[in-house]
């Protein structure tokens, strides 16, 4: 089903019958969201709500939904709030009406068939593109990236009876600044990339932690095997060239 996540119908349409959703829908770029307040409301907030309706109605088993860590940051501007709100609404449909729900809060994601709103998937864009990469950073921002396969493994195993009704971080196991990130990118493709550092044009993103204090705090669930970080970027490398090539 294509369909608007605002449109009540649809959203009915594509849930009946079904047992779980899976809400990832998402205004979820935050360079966009600063300067879309309305639509990062609207689409973030309003149409979780015409999916806790529905899930309401059709007596949906588990509502699993897509957070993001930045809700315990100062920072993500109207993404973070759009996303705090969200997951306060699902807790309060649970007390209401006992819809069962877990929340997962990701990381830094990256992987195949990702677009330009994605970090990585821009650094080796510009790595295969141009053979350079404009970095706009000091280069001492920390993530802990986590490939979206790992992330769409544990999304599943959150099914478990265990996690109902809890809050579940999904990062990933290396902790990296942007600076080793490129310097192994730049290592991977034969040194032939130049790098450079640029003032930050916007705002709204952390450096070192995304961490400040606020209640509700989550688990946080790691598998045992996982997407390396350096096969992850070749992966990403070969699908990016797929593209261009086509």
């Amino acid at each position: 089903i294509c369909a608007n996540i605002l449109d009540q119908e649809s959203v009915n349409e594509a849930v009946k019958n079904s047992d779980i959703i899976y809400h990832l829908a998402a205004l979820a770029n935050i360079n966009e969201a600063i300067f879309k307040p309305r639509e990062t409301v609207e689409i973030n907030l309003l149409g979780t709500l015409n999916l806790l309706e529905a899930a309401r109605d059709f007596d949906i088993e588990r509502f699993v939904f897509a957070s993001s860590i930045y809700v315990y940051s100062d920072q993500g501007s109207f993404y973070r709030t759009s996303k705090q709100a969200s997951e306060l609404l699902l807790q309060d449909y649970f007390d209401q009406y006992g819809l069962d729900y877990t929340i997962l809060r990701f990381g830094s994601l990256y992987g195949p068939r990702s677009d330009k709103s994605n970090g990585i998937f821009n650094i080796l864009s510009q790595a295969i593109n141009n053979n350079k990469i404009e970095y706009y950073g000091t280069g001492e921002e920390i993530r802990e990236y986590i490939h979206v396969l790992d992330a769409a493994a544990m999304s599943v195993d959150i099914l478990d009876e265990e996690f109902r009704e809890q809050i579940v971080h999904l990062t990933g196991t290396e902790r990296m600044s942007s600076r080793e990130l490129l310097s192994m990118i730049q290592e991977i493709m034969g040194n032939k990339i130049d790098i450079s550092f640029q003032m930050r044009k916007d705002q709204g993103h952390y450096v070192q932690t995304p961490y400040s204090y606020k209640p509700k705090i989550g688990r946080r669930l790691r598998r045992n095997s996982y997407i390396d970080l350096g096969l992850g970027l070749l992966d990403c490398l070969q699908d990016i060239n797929q593209k261009s090539n086509q």
